[in-house]
């Protein structure tokens, strides 16, 4: 699920940096930035991989606080030049989609962090690395190597309905989830999508775009409030973001979800993202080349 789309500082405080309990797996946080990273080769690249991404983590917060009016500026020609490298990564991400439709840097701040966390874990020696920033993810995978992204059909009760597998072959590097239910406001409908990209970034982007698509307009049981109503310094200003959706009859869930499809071809057809698998209310439609696998219960756990 993507990060909140609002960055706040943590007042001074220093970044925690701590091993999980199963030693295996890297915990970085700082103020509503929370990864879970791991990393997989030689122990001694794995333990210079960990140190080069919580040094890269130091500070990261403050950057991007500081930047914060232009990144809630929204996408265009007239939007402030980013400096720092993450910011940079997620005007890049929502750059394709300036010139259609209303997004904001925000909206891949999450997949950004994940990408650039990242590539500071990378150095030789390293087979397979992963950062999860609240379900938005990046990967790293050398020949011969996967990774098994679980999907859930309602973030606030999460329960895994499905899988994808991901090789070193494949164009994924990113994984992305969006929806009403999650963290982040939408405008849209659905209780979750999620993205497979090449990157975090462009994956946490498309997500939203087509989480916000999966919707029906006009439908009078379904709750809209501002945006900044619930947020004030929310990067979405006065626009109408989901509150409460009815239960839905099968043509309204078909309907809505056809809509989310229809964009994610359009992304697809574009080269910006290879899946996407879309969910309201235990309905799912899907669209790309990786096949969603349904789980069955108590079948082998994903690796995220």
């Amino acid at each position: 699920m993507a990060a909140p789309q609002f960055l706040t500082s943590n007042q001074g405080r220093a970044a925690q940096a701590a091993m999980l309990a199963d030693g295996r797996r890297l915990h970085l946080q700082d103020g509503p930035i929370d990864l879970i990273i791991e990393a997989t080769g030689d122990p001694r690249a794995v333990r210079h991989a960990y140190a080069a991404a919580t040094q890269r983590f130091a500070g990261l917060l403050d950057a991007l606080c500081a930047e914060l009016p232009a990144l809630r500026t929204p996408a265009g020609r007239d939007m402030p030049p980013p400096a720092h490298p993450v910011a940079q990564r997620m005007a890049d991400a929502v750059a394709p989609f300036a010139d259609e439709v209303f997004i904001t840097p925000m909206a891949a701040v999450a997949g950004a962090v994940a990408d650039d966390i990242l590539k500071a874990l990378i150095c030789p020696g390293i087979t397979r690395a992963y950062v999860n920033n609240g379900g938005d993810i990046s990967l790293h995978l050398t020949q011969g190597a996967s990774f098994t992204v679980g999907l859930v059909d309602r973030p606030d009760q999460p329960r895994l309905v499905g899988r994808a597998e991901i090789d070193a072959d494949s164009a994924v590097r990113g994984v992305a989830t969006s929806g009403w239910r999650g963290r982040s406001f939408s405008l849209g409908i659905a209780d979750a999508v999620t993205i497979l990209a090449p990157t975090a970034a462009m994956a946490d982007a498309a997500a939203t775009l087509i989480a916000n698509a999966v919707d029906l307009p006009g439908h009078r049981g379904i709750v809209r409030e501002a945006a900044n109503e619930l947020q004030p310094d929310s990067d979405l200003g006065t626009l109408q973001v989901t509150r409460h959706v009815p239960r839905l009859g099968p043509a309204e869930r078909d309907a809505a979800l056809a809509a989310g499809v229809t964009v994610a071809r359009a992304l697809l057809a574009r080269g910006l993202i290879c899946a996407a698998a879309l969910h309201l209310q235990g309905e799912t439609a899907s669209a790309g080349t990786t096949n969603f696998v349904s789980l069955p219960p108590q079948q082998e756990q994903p690796d995220a």
